[in-house]
């Protein structure tokens, strides 16, 4: 997998999310005519996608997408998963040739389920899996699963994300929600595994800006099990929804009042009860605050949230239309797939764009 040398380049980054909230399911065409409206952002060194729904035949199995670097690794990875999970389907993920995509790793699909004496007396599926993602990802070297959850998938690497978008034939997938990003590293090596979205079993996660606490996100996240192998501050991000909402049980409106925490003169102005309880997450979570710029999409199986940071030092606007919410770092990526929306806004700093399914079909 090619890497692009250690040189700070200028930020830029473009992130797009379409979701039906009914759940119907659309072709990858209009995400992918979303991002390449903002060519510009990104510089060819990552592009990606994550879809949601597109496996409803596999719905019950995790599906893994896996890079490898060559043969001795994949048998190595597979070996594994054979003696933990059960292979429902495996096979290369389908590709077509286009010329800008070039340094392709091995890139293969599993539909798995882990078996019951791997669980262990917790019967936790998810969290073994998670674990068996981060020992791969961690112990494998030259093996990178890029994607692990359910009826979902993330398809990324190196290129403009409109390339990598005709790369894995998206416009041939349906998928309920779609996110997309354009990559510009700055901090970090551009190349296969780097590329956004990031994932842990069904979060997704693409970002434009720069995590200035990684470290100390890093930290707190690695004392939990979680191990940060992909080479971008991004990643962390990911493994902090996981953690707050799958690990701790804490409600997705109070995560992000953890990663994105009111200032505390914000706080002061609330109520007593709201006020007590935002002091206390802050507190016990305080290295779960993100700060730097960014804007963030993060995908999930009931919806997208999109957030910025505290001071909005990253662009970000929605969109409403019938049933479907966009978004998208610029109003013209959206005005593209939807010419007159019914509603259009940029959300304040820390304020979330929150588009779940409804409720009768989650």
């Amino acid at each position: 997998m090619l890497k692009e040398g250690r040189v700070r380049i200028p930020s830029g980054c473009a992130i797009s999310g379409i979701i039906n909230k009914k759940g119907k399911r659309f072709s990858g065409a209009d995400i992918i005519k979303s991002i390449a409206l903002m060519h510009d952002r990104s510089n060819g060194l990552g592009g990606g996608f994550a879809a949601y729904g597109i496996y409803p035949q596999y719905k019950d199995f995790f599906a893994l997408h896996i890079f490898y670097d060559n043969l001795s690794i994949k048998m190595r990875v597979e070996e594994y998963l054979d003696r933990y999970f059960k292979i429902e389907s495996a096979g290369v993920i389908p590709t077509k040739d286009v010329p800008s995509i070039q340094n392709k790793p091995m890139i293969w699909r599993y539909f798995v389920k882990p078996f019951v004496f791997a669980i262990g007396e917790n019967n936790d599926e998810n969290e073994f899996v998670a674990q068996s993602v981060i020992k791969i990802n961690k112990d494998f070297d030259g093996a990178y699963v890029f994607s692990s959850g359910k009826n979902m998938g993330t398809f990324k690497g190196v290129g403009y994300p409109e390339d990598i978008g005709e790369f894995f034939k998206l416009d041939t997938y349906e998928a309920y929600a779609w996110t997309a990003h354009g990559r510009f590293p700055t901090n970090t090596p551009g190349w296969w595994g780097g590329a956004h979205p990031f994932t842990m079993l069904d979060w997704s996660v693409v970002h434009n800006g720069e995590i200035s606490s990684y470290d100390t996100n890093r930290r707190f996240v690695e004392m939990f099990g979680y191990k940060c192998s992909l080479q971008t501050d991004t990643e962390v991000i990911t493994y902090l929804f996981d953690l707050l909402v799958r690990k701790h049980k804490i409600p997705l409106e109070k995560s992000i009042k953890i990663i994105a925490s009111p200032f505390w003169k914000d706080i002061d102005r609330e109520s007593k009860e709201i006020k007590e309880e935002l002091k206390t997450l802050r507190a016990v979570y305080s290295s779960a605050l993100v700060n730097g710029p960014f804007s963030i999409i993060l995908g999930f199986q009931k919806g997208l949230i999109a957030l910025n940071d505290r001071i909005k030092l990253r662009s970000m606007v929605a969109a409403e239309k019938d049933d479907i919410t966009y978004i998208a770092s610029e109003e013209s990526a959206i005005r593209l797939i939807c010419p007159n929306p019914g509603k259009v806004w940029a959300p304040r700093g820390g304020e979330p764009i929150i588009a779940l399914l409804d409720e009768e079909i989650k």
